[in-house]
């Protein structure tokens, strides 16, 4: 076997004994009460009882049997679970326990084994400044360790970020309604600094169950005052010169990324969107947990 295919399936292998675990032991029940199935599935018919809602009346039971009967409805708990997992170039960053890419994976298996758990359909979409790689859901375990080995070994084309482009895909390729994981550090930005993507937010958290789970390195946070420094865009390759030891530079990025911040906030919460943020230096389960505490 070829020491790269090694040294993935070594890595693969790692990340499902974790995430299984953490799967089993923690966020099963918690996913499970969350989480809810898709809709209300017919069950049986039996006999009108006083305050039964008259819409449930199977009509053709009733005239069959000369006596009222209604459909009786419970919720489908089998779901079909997405998971859009950002692979441009920016994820690369990291400059503490772990890259930005390298926690949206692991994150993204245990959300997995936690839906495979629960005996739900897994599906991931993987995008840069477009789709990379769409994989249909699907159960079980060698459909779940075929996202995992993607999510580790994929290899984007572009180094971009369209957050706006994964989610049309999304309400283009998934019609019924699902439960979908946005995984991305949201830096998607127009000219002028601001959020591109909310058109789109709009549109899929209308027809999907959407949650964000935006992750971050607490050195995009500020800037440490360490003199002039070079500092390039890592998607768009464009660089510059800044002063970090100048006061005033280091209150206008901050400046910057908090009102990025706030228009993430505001727009999450104008679509009733439930989502959390997850620092590379931060215990991620604590993240989750959350998260799924919000539903």
């Amino acid at each position: 076997m070829p020491r790269d295919a090694t040294a993935l399936l070594k890595k693969v292998r790692k990340i499902e004994i974790r995430t299984k675990a953490l799967s089993h032991q923690i966020f099963a029940g918690e996913y499970h009460s969350a989480f809810k199935g898709r809709g209300m599935a017919f069950s049986e018919v039996r006999e009108y009882r006083y305050g039964d809602d008259v819409r449930n009346m199977d009509w053709n039971v009733t005239a069959r049997l000369r006596a009222p009967y209604v459909k009786v409805f419970e919720e489908e708990r089998e779901l079909t679970v997405v998971l859009l997992v950002d692979v441009s170039r920016s994820g690369l960053f990291g400059t503490s326990v772990s890259t930005k890419r390298d926690l949206l994976a692991e994150i993204a298996a245990v959300l997995s084994f936690s839906a495979i758990l629960n005996n739900d359909k897994v599906g991931a979409l993987f995008f840069s400044d477009h789709v990379e790689k769409f994989i249909p859901p699907a159960k079980g375990r060698s459909h779940l360790l075929h996202i995992i080995r993607e999510m580790l070994e994929l290899q984007p084309s572009s180094d971009g970020t369209d957050i706006s482009a994964a989610l049309q895909f999304l309400t283009g390729a998934i019609k019924k309604k699902c439960t979908a994981f946005l995984l991305s550090d949201m830096l998607d930005t127009d000219a002028a600094g601001h959020p591109r993507y909310e058109d789109a937010i709009k549109v899929a958290a209308g027809r999907h169950d959407l949650s964000v789970i935006k992750v971050t390195d607490p050195r995009e946070r500020g800037l440490v005052p360490v003199g002039l420094v070079h500092i390039k865009d890592s998607e768009t390759g464009r660089g510059s010169w800044i002063n970090t030891d100048s006061a005033a530079v280091r209150r206008e990025y901050a400046r910057w990324y908090e009102s990025l911040s706030e228009e993430e906030r505001r727009i999450f919460n104008k679509y009733k969107i439930d989502n959390v943020e997850i620092a590379t230096d931060s215990d991620y389960v604590k993240g989750l947990m959350a998260l799924f505490g919000k539903r």
